[in-house]
């Protein structure tokens, strides 16, 4: 309802209520205007009474009547007046009882205000213990990732050492194999040819067989020195292609130890970026003890 309505409105709508042999009241006036709020129209309706009273008493000022009929005149108007007074006072009473309760319902109003104010602030001290934890558990977990992004450094840096190290042992290895086969090849191509030599020798005459033993055993000292040295680049080579195959292990774990704080590293990621509202926040020496590897 609008608020503020004029004055005159008021009392003219009193006025008609009062031609309709009805007594003004508040619910009454406000019908018959079809707006107005019951504080506006209850106090412009008790100076409509009041103006009524003077009104009525402004009356009594008659011209020159006779006199038996000025004195009914004035008898009747007086009654009329203590009549409007009696309805003045109730209408008083009756905009007191209304203005109490709307007090009492502006009471009620302030008090339920109230409770909404604590609870709202109550919702509020929550809200900010709320973030302090989210704060801190995003703390810890910015914590822990750095941690894990260093260690994941370290293991980069130590997988590159340890490829380097592999490539450098795959280097030797691959040279010791050349070696080796290059050995091979000349130690087949000298016993192919002493062979022959031996042939041709067994083929000579019986005078030249001394020389032919003296040459047989040279060659054979010279075999013998050439398988030693076989025999040692064969040695050489066990002792390479297990320290090779370690490191190739080693390499392989490093490789795999990376690949697992890389993965720990992502899912601690998302699982920052997906937490809206925090439930429960843990320790970070709890996040520590759930974590693989996190101790090291």
């Amino acid at each position: 309802m609008a608020v503020g309505v004029p004055e005159a409105e008021v009392f003219a709508a009193a006025d008609a209520v009062l031609e309709r042999g009805e007594r003004p009241t508040v619910e009454r006036v406000r019908q018959e205007l079809g707006r107005g709020s019951p504080a506006r129209v209850g106090a412009l309706l008790d100076q409509w009474w009041e103006r009524l009273a003077e009104r009525l008493r402004g009356e009594t000022r008659l011209p020159t009547l006779p006199a038996e009929v000025s004195q009914s005149f004035v008898a009747v108007w007086q009654q009329a007046t203590l009549f409007a007074e009696g309805v003045a006072e109730q209408a008083q009473a009756e905009r007191r009882a209304v203005l109490e309760t709307e007090r009492l319902r502006v009471v009620a109003v302030e008090d339920e205000a109230r409770q909404l104010i604590a609870q709202a602030r109550q919702q509020v001290a929550a809200a900010q213990a709320a973030q302090h934890v989210a704060e801190t558990r995003l703390a810890d977990l910015e914590l822990l990732l750095a941690q894990q992004q260093a260690q994941l450094a370290d293991q980069q840096i130590r997988y590159a050492e340890l490829a380097e190290e592999r490539r450098v042992a795959l280097q030797e290895a691959c040279v010791l194999r050349q070696e080796l086969q290059a050995a091979q090849q000349q130690l087949i191509l000298e016993r192919d040819t002493m062979t022959t030599y031996l042939r041709g020798i067994e083929d000579r005459a019986h005078r030249e067989v001394d020389r032919a033993r003296e040459e047989s055993r040279a060659t054979a000292a010279q075999l013998k020195t050439l398988t030693k040295q076989h025999d040692q680049l064969r040695q050489r080579l066990d002792t390479v292609l297990p320290q090779l195959s370690e490191a190739q292990q080693i390499a392989a774990a490093e490789q795999a130890r990376a690949n697992t704080l890389e993965q720990q590293l992502v899912r601690s990621a998302r699982a920052r970026r997906a937490k809206v509202k925090p439930t429960k926040s843990k320790s970070r020496a709890a996040v520590q003890a759930e974590t693989p590897g996190s101790g090291r």
